[in-house]
């Protein structure tokens, strides 16, 4: 796992969150969000303004990164049949493995066994079956499909829900507004369970302001794994595990980072995971090369950034790997006076939420 080499007690980046501040529903249109601008630089380091200033705020020459990634509907309801017994089963897909092999976060786990048959249903839908080929820690399962490659996409899309994360999904059902909301403007490449939040507040109204600026936008991809939603159970930094992400950045995205970069502009990552890929690819010098593979980059404070100017991000759970990633951007005490503004003043938490444009921190290690 790639990682910083500074150990921190997790529970640094605790915060008490009113549940009132989690965001339900996106507001509407998109670009009406707000966001705080976070400068740890500056005599007045937080500014309240709005996504749709965000063109104001970057310099023509700066590349702005986005990820095109896909949200399928990875929530799927089965029976698991194991003899003449039967029981219910929720299975998330975060990871696929093979073209009919998916890694999966089962609930409850425990009524699953490798040999066990699992039927997946819908009302209206052709069923279909896949066997438990192997189980692992933290609820997580193989599952083996009958169907392959485009067959199998196909009916997961047909069986499948939007996987809505947990602070949504366990206080309102997801429905078909979620089947839009919960994706992308940017959403090309399908392979995601959870999606990419930042580039949410995008609308082409405000892709065009942004081009206008002088600003190019390279799409990179990052299939954002059902990990993001795993609490870090351990007590400090280095005894947690980072489940792996599969990503490309192709040589036309490494050009036009490296021409913004050469040329005196920033590289603006829209959101956490396109800034993990350009760090995987970064060089020591900040050039960043082409890459395709998996990453399981594990950013805490004491990690010295390579690629990325500028964060543009929405507001993350307490103590969770995305609020130390973006603490060791612009330094943990900023942001814990940015999330404390914020809850003061109303922003709206989490994927639906509002979003923040962070400055990284003027001293690196």
């Amino acid at each position: 796992m790639l990682s910083s080499s500074c150990l921190m007690r997790v529970d640094l980046f605790d915060f008490d969150l009113p549940p009132e501040r989690i965001a339900l529903r996106p507001v509407v249109p998109r670009d009406a969000s707000r966001m705080l601008v976070v400068d740890p630089r500056a005599t007045q380091p937080l500014e309240d303004r709005k996504i749709r200033d965000l063109p104001s705020l970057l310099q023509p020459g700066d590349v702005l990164v986005v990820n095109d990634t896909r949200v399928i509907p990875a929530r799927l309801e089965a029976m698991r049949k194991r003899g003449d017994h039967s029981a219910k089963i929720e299975i998330l897909l975060h990871r696929r493995e093979t073209e009919n092999v998916w890694r999966a976060f089962a609930r409850p786990a425990k009524k699953l066994k490798p040999g066990d048959t699992v039927h997946f249903i819908k009302s209206g839908a052709e069923p279909i079956e896949a066997e438990v080929c192997g189980e692992h820690s933290d609820g997580e399962v193989r599952l083996a499909f009958a169907l392959s490659g485009t067959a199998l996409d196909q009916a997961i899309e047909t069986l499948g829900e939007m996987p809505l994360p947990p602070y949504i999904a366990g206080k309102r059902a997801t429905d078909a507004r979620d089947s839009e909301d919960y994706q992308t403007l940017f959403a090309k490449r399908s392979g995601a369970v959870a999606a990419p939040t930042a580039s949410l507040h995008f609308t082409p109204e405000l892709v065009e302001a942004i081009r206008a600026r002088g600003v190019a936008i390279a799409p990179v991809t990052l299939h954002v794994g059902a990990g993001t939603f795993l609490p870090v159970k351990a007590t400090d930094t280095n005894a947690h595990r980072m489940h792996a992400e599969w990503g490309m950045l192709s040589e036309e995205a490494a050009a036009a980072m490296n021409t913004a970069r050469v040329n005196g502009g920033r590289i603006v990552s829209a959101g956490t995971t396109p800034l993990r890929l350009i760090e995987t690819a970064a060089q020591a010098n900040g050039m960043i090369q082409p890459f395709s593979g998996e990453t399981d980059i594990f950013i805490t404070p004491g990690y010295r950034f390579k690629g990325v100017d500028l964060l543009l991000t929405n507001f993350h759970l307490p103590k969770s790997t995305l609020f130390m990633l973006v603490s060791a951007f612009s330094g943990l005490e900023t942001m814990r006076a940015a999330y404390r503004h914020a809850i003061d003043e109303s922003y709206r938490f989490y994927s639906y939420g509002d979003a923040c444009l962070l400055h990284r921190a003027s001293t690196q290690p």
